[in-house]
């Protein structure tokens, strides 16, 4: 992953990027899931999300490719093609830092009943 830091400070240099891996197959890991990648581009990294209490696949990962370009080429090769009986989703993933975290709900809404507030 340190490649891909140093890459971010300097402007001038393609930075990775990170790619969502839907409908995987149950049994691949991680080591699959980069091998499978890997045919399509330089990969900094994959991840194969696993239930906590179980260790078992959740059945998405993510993939970190060395370049722009080298996303898009495996996006192109691998949305849609079939991978042990499964349709796989590859797409760009979405920053789940860039939005301020999460929604916090909904503000107070107010009180019971139709009156306005006051006291009289």
């Amino acid at each position: 992953m340190a490649p891909c830091q140093q890459r971010r400070q300097q402007a001038s240099v393609e930075v990775c990027v990170e790619l969502f891996v839907g409908n995987l197959p149950w049994t691949v890991d991680d080591a699959g899931l980069q091998a499978l990648f890997a045919q399509h581009g330089n990969v900094q990294r994959a991840k194969v999300i696993t239930d906590r209490e179980t260790g078992k696949s959740r059945g998405f990962g993510f993939v970190t490719m060395a370049s722009p370009a080298d996303g898009q080429k495996a996006i192109q090769a691998l949305n849609g093609t079939d991978s042990g009986g499964r349709a796989l989703t590859v797409r760009a993933a979405e920053d789940r830092r860039s939005d301020g975290g999460g929604g916090g709900g909904g503000g107070g809404g107010g009180g019971r009943g139709g009156g306005g507030g006051g006291y009289g």
